[in-house]
């Protein structure tokens, strides 16, 4: 009985950090992790559960007493679908429709999944979104389909130049830098017509949108660390992206 328990108890606490393990790789706000963590604790009659998430790491711990479980986080990015996924099984859950094995071999399967997207279908997608955002920020009609390649090439090279270097910050300065120079060609070639308006639309797949947002909404809820941490991080993106344009604007000027 004994040993059943304590079975039991070390595969809920496995549960619980691979759901928050899932859940803030993919782009979740760290409130919404820590709450996803107690209600699975809870719903298997754990009502002092610890859980204390940054950014980079999990803290947990089933009671006051017990010593406390940590989880490096050394990859970040953003599939929502996976955070939906793992919401439906806390759901499920705290239903009472799974039990801790079954709910640990749920979490598992999502954690081997790949992005519910294809880097191909992505960089697709950011080629349309750059030429509507030309089109949105007042950009004609002659600087759409520009748009729409460069904004493809330089998100495209954001993930294989991250794959090389693992500083996010030097994959997104080259990027951007590669957008402005394709952009100036353009206007040189006579392929586009406004410079500003084809390199603003290109390189809004870049901009951390998700991550501003979530480094708000964790200032709000309360959570300094991660909210300042976030939106240092949002910063040094968007910094990148405006270094690497104004070298390349600066070096053809």
């Amino acid at each position: 009985m004994i040993k059943d328990n304590l079975y039991n108890e070390q595969l809920l606490i496995k549960v619980c950090m691979l759901a928050g393990k899932i859940m803030l790789e993919s782009g979740a706000e760290t409130y919404r992790v820590e709450d996803t963590m107690l209600r699975i604790a809870s719903s298997f009659g754990v009502m002092n559960a610890q859980s204390y998430v940054t950014p980079t790491g999990i803290l947990f711990s089933i009671n006051e007493s017990e010593p406390s479980n940590f989880i490096r986080i050394m990859e970040r990015s953003t599939d929502l679908h996976k955070v939906t996924q793992v919401n439906s099984i806390s759901r499920k859950i705290s239903s009472g429709e799974l039990t801790v094995a079954r709910a640990h071999a749920c979490l598992e399967k999502i954690k081997q999944g790949t992005h519910v997207y294809s880097i191909s279908k992505r960089i697709m997608a950011a080629s349309v979104a750059s030429g509507c955002f030309t089109i949105m920020f007042n950009g004609t009609w002659f600087d759409f389909f520009p748009s729409v390649f460069a904004g493809g090439i330089g998100y495209g090279s954001v993930v294989y130049f991250h794959r090389i270097v693992e500083i996010r910050f030097f994959a997104e300065f080259l990027s951007s830098a590669i957008i402005g120079l394709l952009a100036y060609l353009f206007v040189l070639t006579g392929f586009g017509i406004e410079l500003d308006k084809m390199i603003i639309g290109s390189v809004m797949p870049l901009v951390p949108g998700l991550l501003i947002t979530n480094a708000v909404r964790d200032l709000m809820a309360g959570h300094l660390v991660s909210g300042l941490s976030k939106g240092a991080e949002a910063f040094l993106t968007a910094f990148a992206i405006g270094a690497g344009i104004a070298v390349v604007i600066s070096l053809m000027s």
